[in-house]
């Protein structure tokens, strides 16, 4: 994002104050600031009313706020969640629709090395990789039997995002549509916030909802939102200021361009950004917080401390009133989740999940925020049973896992299955779409009910699945 020099090229800054070289420099100013320096770094900040009246159920939401945990490039579930016997290793699958140029080809089924201990009242049995979820797996539905048809990354986390196995049309991400549906519950902060880096931009973009829907990037640290701020040699009279030229500029804006509706909107961003600079910095400053809270998300651990921040700030946004915030594990190119060539590469990244995850949970729970904020985690999909000639595991789009807890879903329950190797979900399957409208339904919202008309074509927010995945829910 720009400093005051980028903002205003056509002038001088004396001071911090701006000041705009005649009327081609303040229409290049203009021009600039309408095209998006912020782009949609704050676009669901002023997203404030809810645009479909029509598709709230009746009754109060079980859930108030989501968290979304994606962990990016495809989590393996046979070593995690949805445990099998060994008595297959060894034996050749046909692994159609594999490899390069989708060949016919059989590939080895390579052995389970976790060990697998069944928690709590459900007795459900989990990962020695996660023996902190584990002590909490009485708040969690397993669902082990989702699918979806993409099987290379980047389609599968758009078909994850978007509930669309081919993207045709600019469609928005599951985060985007509640903020459409619903808007902000605090006028101050976004709708909709990514923590972490995605593996797709799929996974921000409002889509043809526009980028007043997309979401606004946060960090843990001093700074929430990089560039937000002022810098701290400037004082209240400087900003004030120049908030004062930036009203006048943008009165005479609206007058000038009354119909630029996209242009007018990144105005009004604009000035919302000025409210986040005061509420923002507060959310993520967790010196308020007490230490045995951090050490519930293993923050000051070397393994656990980033991610533990970024789940203490989602934890914060939802004491705010933000509605989805959406955490990006591992991401970044096909996702650090990715275990072609050995599965001890997931060893790190459970560990560095685990005891946050677990804490998140816990935190919730001591608050009272667990019964109003439905936290998931998924990933795009699972891993084979079978090799690629090593100790690694393939994608596998036919059979995966995905956790739930809170926000009205029944805790301890195992609903679906996959296969006796884990390839493909035999009993209950669900279709990605599922997943999406049981967090809408549980948002309060009819999925059923959801649809955009652009330029006299309706598009539908789900059209494949069977529905919200009701067994798990209360």
């Amino acid at each position: 994002m720009p400093g005051l020099r980028d903002l205003y090229p056509c002038g001088q800054v004396d001071g911090g104050t701006a000041q705009i070289d005649g009327g081609t420099g303040r229409r290049r100013f203009l021009w600039q600031m309408a095209n998006g320096f912020l782009g949609t770094a704050i676009g669901s900040l002023w997203a404030a009313d809810g645009r479909m009246p029509e598709a709230k159920l009746v009754g109060e939401p079980r859930a108030k706020s989501v968290i979304y945990i994606f962990l990016c490039g495809g989590m393996s579930h046979i070593d995690t969640f949805d445990p099998k016997d060994n008595k297959h290793a060894g034996k050749l699958m046909d692994a159609i629709g594999f490899g390069d140029n989708n060949a016919e080809m059989k590939r080895p089924v390579i052995p389970i090395l976790r060990t697998f201990k069944n928690y709590g009242q459900s007795g459900i049995p989990v990962s020695d990789w996660f023996p902190h979820i584990g002590e909490v797996i009485d708040e969690f539905a397993v669902v082990r039997s989702m699918y979806c048809h993409q099987t290379n990354h980047f389609p599968a986390v758009i078909e994850h995002t978007t509930g669309k196995p081919i993207r045709q049309f600019e469609h928005p991400s599951l985060g985007s549509w509640v903020t459409y549906a619903l808007g902000t519950a605090n006028k101050d902060l976004p709708a909709f916030v990514n923590i972490g880096r995605p593996s797709s931009p799929v996974q921000l973009m409002g889509g043809y909802l526009g980028a007043a829907y997309s979401a606004t990037p946060f960090q843990p640290g001093d700074v929430p939102i990089p560039d937000l701020l002022p810098p701290s040699s400037s004082n209240r009279a400087e900003r004030d200021r120049q908030m004062q030229l930036l009203s006048e500029l943008n009165q005479q804006f609206r007058q000038d361009y009354a119909l630029e509706t996209a242009v007018a909107a990144r105005v009004r961003a604009y000035e919302l950004a000025a409210t986040m600079m005061l509420k923002a910095p507060a959310i993520v400053d967790f010196k308020q917080e007490p230490e045995h809270v951090k050490e519930l998300y293993g923050i000051g651990a070397p393994e656990t401390d980033d991610f533990g921040r970024q789940l203490l700030l989602a934890r914060r946004l939802v004491e705010n009133g933000v509605r989805y915030i959406q955490l990006c594990h591992a991401g970044g190119g096909n996702g650090s989740w990715d275990a072609h060539g050995d599965m001890k590469t997931h060893e790190p990244l459970c560990r560095s999940i685990d005891k946050p995850v677990s804490g998140l949970i816990r935190d919730l729970k001591q608050r009272g925020l667990l019964d109003q904020t439905l936290v998931v985690l998924t990933s795009e999909f699972g891993r084979t049973p079978w090799s690629q000639n090593t100790t690694g595991r393939d994608h596998n789009g036919k059979g995966f896992s995905t956790l739930l807890a809170g926000g009205g879903v029944k805790g301890g329950v195992i609903e679906g299955a996959t296969d006796e190797v884990g390839y493909k979900a035999v009993e209950s399957p669900h279709y990605i779409s599922d997943l999406q409208a049981t967090v809408l339904k549980q948002m309060g919202l009819n999925y059923k009910k959801m649809d955009f008309t652009l330029n006299g074509r309706a598009f539908h927010l789900i059209e494949e699945g069977t529905g919200p995945i009701e067994k798990i829910l209360r």
